[in-house]
Formats: C-alpha cells, sequence, structure tokens
C-alpha cells in the first residue's frame, strides 16, 4: 500500500486548492474571531474582574463592527473560494504521511534492529489523548483558547516529556519497600562518555520539585547554563536511554551502594529543547504557559514532579570531576517495578500511577480533535523532534465519501518511532447533529516493530478513532463500533502477508485508543459497556460492564476549573488527582437520572472516579502463538494540564517471545 504523503496526487490540484483557500480563509478567520470575541474563558472573567467593566465592552463596540464590516467585504471572494474548493475535495487523499528528512535525528531504522538484539521480547509504550484544537471560537466553548500557541505549547511538552531518559529502580531492602524514597532521591550516575561501565557510590536524598530545572533553564539563566549546554553535546531525542539503578537500603532508612548498570553506554539526557522566541512570544499570551513553581509539564520551568525527575549529584571521591557536569540535571522516569515493592493494590499485575509526564521512551501517539490545519502544521512540527513518522490531516471535506458535508477533518493523528507500513482511513456515516460536520472515523496503520534472525517482519497494529459525541447517542455509537471490528479485521485481511517472496509476518500486538465517549459506570452507557468489542479486546483499567478498577480514574475534566490555581500546573492537577476529594472536585462524573454531573455538591454518590472517556484497548486474538503480552504499566498523564479538558493515558506492553525466537 502507497503511503500520501501530500493531499493531492499532483501539483496542479495542490496549487489549485491553496489558492481557493487562500480566498476562503480571510472569511474564516474573521467569523472566528468574531464569534470569539463574545466567548470569554474563566481565565479572561478573572482578568477582568480587576479592570473596568467598560474597558471590555468598548473593545467589543469598536472592534465588532469592523469585523462585520471586513467579513462582509470577503464574502464574495469567499464564495468564489468555496465554489473551487468543494469539488477538488473529491480527489483529496485522506491522510497526510510525513518523515522526518533530517536524517541525522532519523531513527527508526536502528530501532528495528533492537528487537533482534533483546532475544527474549521488547516493549512498547503507547499514549493517546483529545487535545481540542479547534478553531479558536468553537474551542471556547470547553473553556481553553489561544489555539495556535495551545498546538505549539502540547506538541513541546510530549516531546520533552517522551525524549526523558527512562530509568528503572529497584529497591533491595527488607523495611523500606516503598517507591517514595526513591521517588524524591537524587540519584548519582556518570555523565562522562568515555565510561561505559563505572559504579558510583553516592548519597541519595530527598529532593523536592523546587530544586529542578528543566533544559531550557538556559534561557532563564544564560549565565549558569551557557557552558553547560555547550559541553553537553545533543544526543538523539529518539534514542532510547534507560538506567537501572539498584538500591540497598538499611534498616535506618539511609540507602547507599547506588549501582547504575549503564545500557546503551551511558547514562544522559535528551538534547535540550530549541529555544524559540517567537514561540515564547505568543505562548506567554495564555495562563497555562506561563512558567510558575510547580509547573512540571513543561520541563522548561523550574519545578518538576516530585515521581517523575531525579537528579544528578556526585560522589565523594568517586568520580572524576572533569568528567561530570554538576550543573545538568536529569529528567528521568521512574519505572515503580521492584520484587519487594507493596503495591495498593495487590491483586493487580502490572503498575499504575498518575503521573505528570508522559512516558519516557513513547513509541506510538494518538491524538483526536486536532481539527485546526494551521494548529496541525505546528503540532506535527513539534512532534517531530521526536517522532519520525506522523500521519496527519486524516478524514475528508465537503461531500467526498460520507452521506452529509463535511466542513473539518476526523482530528485525528498518529505519530510513531517506528515505520509505518500501511494505512487506511474510514469516515462513519451515520454522525448526527454537530458531529455529522466532521468526518469523524477510524484511522488504521500497520508499522513494523522489528525482525527475527530469520529475517521475518515483527509488525503491530494500532487503531485510532474518535466516537459521536452527543449525550444519548448510544446507539450511534453502538453501530460505530461495529464498523471499528469490521474494518479493522478487513484492514488485517487486507495487508497481511504470507507470500514465499515475502516472508510470514509475526503480528507482536493489536491496540485501540481513542476518545469513545462514553464510560464504563454511567448508567446510561450500559449498551456500549455491553458491546463485543470489550469481549475481543481488554481494558486494563476495567473490571467488567459497568465496574472499573478502583485505581482508574476519569480521563474529562470539568471545563469550569481548568484554570484553578490548585490544577492549572501539571504538579498540582497530579496532586488533586490523588485524592478522592480533589477528583470530586475537578473532574467530571458519570452521569445517571438521579443525579447531574455538572453539580459538583452531588458527586459523593456517584458511582466511580469520574467519567474515563479514553481508551486504550489490546487483544491477544490474531497474534503470534508463542508470544504473549502483558500490560507493564498504565498511566494517566497530567502534563497537557489548562491545556485539553482531557486527561492523557498511556500503556506499555511487554511482548514476550520466550528465550527463543521463532
Amino acid at each position: 500500500m502507497v503511503l500520501y504523503t501530500s493531499p493531492f496526487p499532483n501539483s496542479f490540484l495542490s496549487v489549485l486548492h491553496s489558492f481557493s483557500w487562500g480566498l476562503i480563509f480571510p472569511c474564516y478567520w474573521l467569523a472566528d474571531r468574531l464569534v470569539a470575541s463574545f466567548v470569554p474563558t474563566t481565565y479572561e472573567k478573572r482578568q477582568r474582574a480587576d479592570d473596568p467593566c467598560y474597558f471590555h465592552a468598548l473593545c467589543i463596540i469598536i472592534t465588532t463592527p469592523i469585523y462585520l464590516a471586513l467579513l462582509v467585504a470577503s464574502l464574495p471572494f469567499a464564495l468564489i473560494g468555496f465554489l473551487l474548493w468543494s469539488p477538488l475535495q473529491s480527489a483529496r487523499r485522506p491522510y497526510i504521511y510525513s518523515r522526518l528528512k533530517d536524517k541525522n535525528h532519523a531513527n527508526g531504522a536502528t530501532l528495528l534492529t533492537e528487537w533482534k538484539a533483546a532475544g527474549n521480547g521488547k516493549s512498547f509504550c503507547f499514549g493517546s489523548a483529545n487535545v481540542c484544537l479547534l478553531p479558536d471560537s468553537l474551542a471556547r466553548f470547553n473553556n481553553v483558547f489561544n489555539t495556535q500557541a495551545r498546538a505549539k505549547e502540547i506538541g513541546r511538552r510530549i516531546r520533552n516529556g517522551a525524549s526523558r531518559p527512562q530509568i528503572k529502580i529497584y529497591i533491595d531492602s527488607p523495611t523500606n519497600t516503598s517507591i517514595s524514597a526513591a521517588s524524591f532521591s537524587s540519584l548519582v550516575s556518570p555523565q562522562g562518555g568515555d565510561s561505559t561501565n563505572r559504579t558510583v557510590n553516592a548519597g541519595i536524598k530527598r529532593t523536592t520539585s523546587m530544586e529542578y530545572k528543566g533544559d531550557n533553564s538556559g534561557l532563564n539563566n544564560c549565565e549558569d547554563g551557557g557552558e553547560d549546554k555547550a559541553g553537553a553535546g545533543e544526543p538523539n531525542e529518539g534514542e532510547e536511554n534507560t538506567c537501572i539503578v539498584r538500591i540497598n537500603g538499611e534498616e535506618n532508612g539511609h540507602l547507599s551502594d547506588t549501582e547504575p548498570d549503564t545500557v546503551n553506554g551511558q547514562a544522559h539526557t535528551s538534547g535540550p529543547a530549541e529555544p524559540s522566541l517567537e514561540g515564547d512570544a505568543e505562548i506567554s499570551k495564555t495562563p497555562n504557559h506561563k512558567q510558575k513553581e510547580g509547573d512540571s509539564g513543561s520541563l522548561d520551568s523550574y519545578s518538576a514532579s516530585r515521581e517523575s525527575l531525579v537528579k544528578v549529584r556526585v560522589g565523594d571521591g568517586t568520580v572524576d570531576q572533569s568528567t561530570v557536569n554538576n550543573k545538568l540535571l536529569y529528567k528521568a522516569s521512574i519505572m515503580k517495578k521492584t520484587s519487594v515493592r507493596k503495591k495498593k493494590h495487590t491483586d493487580e499485575t502490572f503498575d499504575h500511577e498518575i503521573s505528570a509526564f508522559f512516558p519516557a521512551n513513547l513509541d506510538f501517539l494518538c491524538l483526536q480533535e486536532v481539527f485546526d490545519k494551521r494548529a496541525a502544521e505546528k503540532l506535527k512540527d513539534q512532534l517531530h523532534h521526536y517522532f519520525e513518522y506522523i500521519v496527519y490531516d486524516v478524514g475528508v471535506y465537503s461531500c467526498h465519501a460520507c452521506c452529509s458535508f463535511k466542513f473539518v477533518n476526523s482530528g485525528l493523528l498518529f505519530a510513531s518511532r517506528y515505520p509505518v507500513m500501511d494505512a487506511a482511513y474510514h469516515c462513519y456515516p451515520n454522525g448526527r447533529g454537530t458531529d455529522s460536520l466532521a468526518s469523524k472515523g477510524a484511522l488504521f496503520l500497520k508499522v513494523q516493530v522489528g525482525s527475527t534472525p530469520q529475517d521475518q517482519r515483527i509488525v503491530g497494529y494500532i487503531s485510532c478513532t474518535h466516537l459521536q459525541a452527543i449525550a444519548g447517542d448510544t446507539t450511534v455509537r453502538c453501530e460505530q463500533l461495529d464498523m471499528l471490528q469490521d474494518w479493522l479485521s478487513e484492514f488485517r485481511k487486507s495487508t497481511s502477508s504470507s507470500s514465499t517472496a515475502n516472508p510470514e509476518e509475526l503480528v507482536a500486538f493489536d491496540v485501540i485508543c481513542g476518545d469513545l465517549n462514553f464510560d464504563n459506570c454511567s448508567s446510561d452507557d450500559k449498551l456500549e459497556q455491553q458491546h463485543s468489542l470489550f469481549t475481543h479486546y481488554k481494558d486494563p483499567c476495567r473490571i467488567g460492564p459497568g465496574e472499573d478498577k478502583p485505581w482508574a480514574i476519569g480521563t474529562l475534566l470539568d471545563p469550569e476549573g481548568l484554570y484553578d490555581e490548585e490544577v492549572c500546573t501539571p504538579d498540582n492537577l497530579q496532586k488533586v488527582l490523588e485524592s478522592e476529594e480533589g477528583r470530586k472536585g475537578y473532574l467530571v462524573y458519570p452521569t445517571s437520572k438521579n443525579h447531574s454531573s455538572s453539580q459538583k455538591g452531588r458527586k459523593a454518590s456517584l458511582k466511580g472516579n469520574g467519567r474515563r472517556i479514553d481508551y486504550m484497548l489490546y487483544t491477544e486474538e490474531g497474534l503470534y502463538l508463542e508470544w504473549k503480552v502483558e500490560v507493564e504499566e498504565f498511566s494517566f498523564i497530567t502534563q497537557l494540564a489548562g491545556l485539553t479538558d482531557h486527561l492523557p493515558v498511556a500503556m506499555r506492553l511487554v511482548v514476550s517471545t520466550g528465550e527463543d525466537d521463532p
């Protein structure tokens, strides 16, 4: 299957499309700004509370006639552009495939060799998020604004979080079995590249988030950080940086004998994020992009999550001071996995957490509601600093391939560190109401993740979707789930290969990600909860229809509280969601006939820990028979606090192949 790298089959149609959109855009932009001026967010309302009330009214009185006059003047050009634009959509391709052109940062081919080196299998990390990148006037109805700046910041936070080194901490202690001691610890690790296997003795102390400085701290402390960045180098952001640290504890609580088992030769950080003066100036206009104490989601800030960051220090007399950069602070993902660890839910077989960062070494990312095309370009450019392969602008426009007219695309975006082999998109034909104006559908992808010693390709399947959003449309969503299963089955059959010239492919995983717009606890969603999809695919957060696991929390945030000081930063939101009372205040809860989810005072009697409408499902059916797929870790992520009204989720799967590869 050919991957489409441009929206049209030839340059003439592309030029004609650009010309027609150029005629439409002024009218579109003016209408967007006009509506946006009448839909303030709660943040803007609070900002205006201290200003004279007549000032904002005066601005509206002055700008509204200007917008209306320009809008009327642009309408004839927009009509001509629309008459050109609409028929062109019949020739438009359903997605755009983008591959990183800078070969210095491309490492997809290198990742394919890791399967052979692993021998007994490999782990893969999947992420999913609804980022609400609508035109600004529509985004404001979800209490978010400045779509273009948010897109750039969302991309930067995701890539910064995913490119952190992955540090696995194993605590060997007969008394201190809690991971919290290591979560707050500062670790000593060699920085010099000349040493590939070095033991470093160090004391480990509790470190507060205030002691962390991000990778762009040089922008604020040029005198202190200039030399350090110059000497630190810039390794590939896509490179897997894993450091295993073993900690032996004493009964008095002191930890000692820290030994980093180096992987890839050394433990080091990803390259520092590039300063962008234009982006910083634009981002400063929105409240959720200001650097505050506790804002750990942006690694350019001064603070970090207590569970996701470790700081490098030097032991006395054990490491050559000239080979260690004392000022370089590590951003690390602490994986809570230890043989002596006490879990809150002892019957669970995998780790689960609320994290202030996207997981380190994130392999695949599925995003929803990337509707705005300019925002999609900005988001893609940021994600390409980490992901080599991206599929975006997914969907159809006008009346092409669907029953009703489509004004916007599906909003789906897929990013991968591994090569994409095939892709297909299908539009749901049964959308209703406002959802029928968007080409919501499903994106199916086949990726190559490795090869066996016999040169058989190892592949995986990933599906990204966004279902009908309107409450009460239970039948519509169930029909869409039926279509999702049928389309996925057809995609797998059409892309499978078993000919002699093309050796049989071994399927390692099959994952479905997306915003399904129903939860597993609401009484109104019983039909979806019992859908056959959940008999073929497993939900790590689910016990059964109508019942989630105790640690699972909702992913839909209450829009009215997005800018409250208690939750406006990733670190603060993480702390709030760790408590039951905090969740009741800032999550939307399952609906029922007798309770309203918008009334916080009634949430105490509602079932569950919030509406979990963002799903990550996996299956063991249709995979290579001798392999086993297990969940290693599941995370609810707060790194996009203040940027969207959804919580991203992440899942790490382990594909075990046994002692010998097939």
